[in-house]
């Protein structure tokens, strides 16, 4: 028999050669990542931090579970801490979709929202205040800081993919910076494993921008505590029109994607015109049907 808890994780690594067209020297694989019982690669380090917190005594029954998130960790700690007996709070930008707001409140998390026009970043903020206020009444799970963010990528998805492959190398890894735990984590453990690897990083413009990703280009911009930016060796550019379309190309073909994963798609697409060989990883990161009310299917 297993938890909720035990379904978190070990999610397939599905091949995707036969939506890139490519020649037999070139192999693409994806991890499945909406299988995860929330729907997202978000459960990962979700499950992680707050098991973590238990342990350690941070998390304790007269605490609130609060963080911020543009909408798939506020699903998953609204699921894990839901399920656990706690109380979550999610301070989520005004412009959220409104299915990640309704899975949200449907577990009985009670969401705390800022302004759209200020972007994630002002929800990181005021998350920040709130907790500083009222240091004892929550736990603030801080999954731009907290490690056990990256640790959930690296001991559970890299390892997961290495194991996977059965004896394949990983000769390209694609993926986006949010909080920086899954680029960050995976990178790490791949770096170690197979020395000649290259991740590479998806950066979106900066206006409309790609739901989930960070531009990083701005001198206002938070950057994560947990990114690790000598980890990235090079960058693709992708706009919002990029995610877009390959998000409804690979519809056509089964896969119904979210617009981050039509982002790492739309890379892994640029990236395979520059090589001729090697094993390429990606990750889907979730599906699309959270996106009807954000227009990506208009």
């Amino acid at each position: 028999m297993k938890t909720l808890l035990d379904l978190v994780g070990n999610t397939p690594l599905l091949d995707l050669g036969a939506l890139f067209n490519k020649d037999e020297n070139v192999s693409v694989f994806a991890k499945a990542e909406w299988l995860n019982p929330s729907g997202s690669l978000k459960d990962r380090p979700a499950k992680r931090i707050l098991t973590e917190a238990i342990k350690n005594n941070d998390l304790t029954k007269d605490k609130i579970i609060i963080d911020s998130s543009s909408g798939n960790a506020g699903i998953a700690y609204s699921m894990i801490g839901n399920a656990l007996g706690y109380s979550v709070n999610i301070v989520i930008p005004g412009n959220a979709s409104r299915e990640r707001k309704n899975r949200m409140l449907q577990h009985g998390t009670k969401i705390i929202e800022t302004d759209a026009i200020e972007g994630y970043d002002e929800a990181l903020r005021h998350v920040h205040r709130l907790t500083e206020k009222n240091p004892d009444k929550y736990f603030f799970c801080d999954q731009y800081a907290n490690d056990n963010n990256w640790l959930a990528h690296y001991h559970g998805t890299a390892e997961e993919i290495i194991q996977q492959l059965n004896g394949k190398t990983v000769d390209y890894f694609v993926g986006g910076v949010g909080t920086g735990g899954s680029i960050t984590g995976i990178g790490r453990r791949l770096k170690e494993v197979f020395k000649h690897v290259t991740i590479i990083g998806i950066r979106p413009e900066v206006w409309p921008g790609i739901e989930g990703l960070k531009p990083l280009g701005s001198p206002e911009d938070i950057i994560p505590e947990i990114y690790d930016d000598t980890i990235v060796d090079q960058w693709i550019d992708i706009t919002a029109d990029e995610a877009k379309n390959w998000a409804n190309l690979v519809a056509k073909k089964g896969f119904f994607v979210g617009q981050s994963s039509g982002a790492y798609l739309a890379a892994t697409s640029k990236l395979l015109e520059k090589i001729k060989s090697g094993n390429v990883v990606t990750i889907i990161n979730d599906l699309g049907e959270r996106y009807f009310s954000a227009g990506l299917w208009d």
